[in-house]
């Protein structure tokens, strides 16, 4: 018996290429008319098939997008004409892993990790496309809960967020760890807030 997989994963490569935005799951399981086992079976083929090529799979939250290879992102940037990877202030980077590690979490858990008010990194990084409103949390005041985004994963080339380093117990807590954990280098720190 010949598998469907392969032929399930082509029709998942040609519909994220023409989709220009990202595809759920749950869509492509109707169009395909398969179950999320199927559709899970044709991503792995999918994913396998373009190792070592130009494209890759993103994978964030249950949907789905086709994004350039992260070895390839300098000479994409300069082909586009695109500025270079922003440098991001420790602050930034701290909040940033902080809600990647954790999420969904709300300003105030990250205000209680980091020590400080957040709030204008928050709408920073809400603006840039990097973080989204998650929902809130059924708790006293229903705290807005924040999530990392698929431009979050092209910031940092990762296909999705099972691609973040493991953490050793309790280390996001520490100040200097984000920077370590999501692969920035220390000189970001000097660099203003964005």
């Amino acid at each position: 018996m010949v598998s469907d997989d392969p032929r399930n994963a082509s029709a998942i490569e040609s519909i994220l290429l023409v989709a220009g935005e990202p595809v759920s799951t749950r869509a492509l399981c109707r169009l395909l008319e398969i179950d999320s086992t199927a559709l899970d079976r044709a991503i792995d083929f999918l994913i396998a098939d373009q190792a070592g090529r130009g494209i890759r799979l993103q994978v964030h939250r249950g949907r789905l997008q086709l994004v350039t290879s992260a070895e390839n992102a300098d000479v994409v940037r300069r082909f586009l004409q695109l500025p270079g990877q922003p440098k991001l202030s420790r602050p930034t980077m701290e909040t940033l892993a902080i809600i990647a590690y954790r999420q969904p979490v709300t300003r105030g858990e990250i205000e209680e990790i980091r020590g400080v008010n957040v709030d204008r990194i928050i709408a920073n990084l809400l603006s840039r496309g990097w973080i989204e409103e998650d929902g809130r949390r059924p708790t006293p005041g229903r705290p807005i809960e924040y999530a990392t985004t698929a431009a979050f994963l092209d910031l940092f080339g990762l296909l999705s967020l099972a691609e973040l380093p493991a953490l050793e117990p309790g280390e996001i807590g520490a100040p200097s760890e984000p920077l370590r954990v999501l692969g920035m280098q220390e000189e970001a720190a000097a660099v203003p807030d964005i």
